[in-house]
C-alpha cells in the first residue's frame, strides 16, 4: 500500500455493549429478586387459562351436551330403486357390462355397482352423464 497516499487512521472510539435484555430474562427470578431488593416496582398479572387446558375443553362440553340430548338419526339419501330398474334396464338394452358403461361416462365400475345396488348416495352429475350414455331418461317423470 505504499506511495498510494496519505494513510488516516480512524480515531472514533468503538462501544461495544452487552444486548439488551429479552423478555425472558426480565422474568427469570434472579432478576425480579434482585429487582424486589433494589425497591423497584414489580407488578405481576396472573393469566386467566395459563397453565390448564380448559380453553380446549370447556367449549367442547356443549357441543357433546347437545349431540348427546340428539334423538333424531340422520342418514344420507340412498339411489331409490326406480332409478336402479331404470339403470339396469337401459343398460341390459344396450348390452353392456357395468365396466363398460362406467368407462363410457369415465367413472370407476365400483360407482356403476353402487347405483345398481342402490348403496351411493344420488350424484346428479353422474345420473347425468349416464342418461347420455344409454340414452335414456333417468330423472323424473318419463
Amino acid at each position: 500500500m505504499a506511495g498510494i497516499g496519505p494513510l488516516t487512521q480512524d480515531w472514533e472510539p468503538v462501544v461495544i455493549r452487552k444486548k439488551a435484555p429479552s423478555a425472558a430474562t426480565k422474568k427469570d427470578e434472579k432478576v425480579v429478586n434482585a429487582a424486589r431488593r433494589a425497591g423497584a416496582e414489580i407488578e405481576s398479572v396472573k393469566k386467566s387459562n395459563a397453565g390448564t387446558n380448559k380453553a380446549a375443553s370447556s367449549g367442547t362440553t356443549l357441543n357433546t351436551r347437545k349431540l348427546d340430548e340428539e334423538t333424531e338419526n340422520l342418514a344420507h339419501e340412498r339411489v331409490p330403486t326406480e332409478l336402479k330398474k331404470a339403470i339396469m334396464q337401459a343398460r341390459m338394452d344396450k348390452k353392456l357390462t357395468q365396466a363398460q358403461l362406467a368407462q363410457m361416462i369415465n367413472e370407476k365400475p365400483q360407482i356403476i355397482q353402487e347405483y345398481e345396488s342402490g348403496k351411493a348416495i344420488p350424484n346428479q352429475q353422474i345420473i347425468g352423464k349416464l342418461e347420455r350414455a344409454l340414452g335414456a331418461k333417468l330423472r323424473g317423470k318419463k
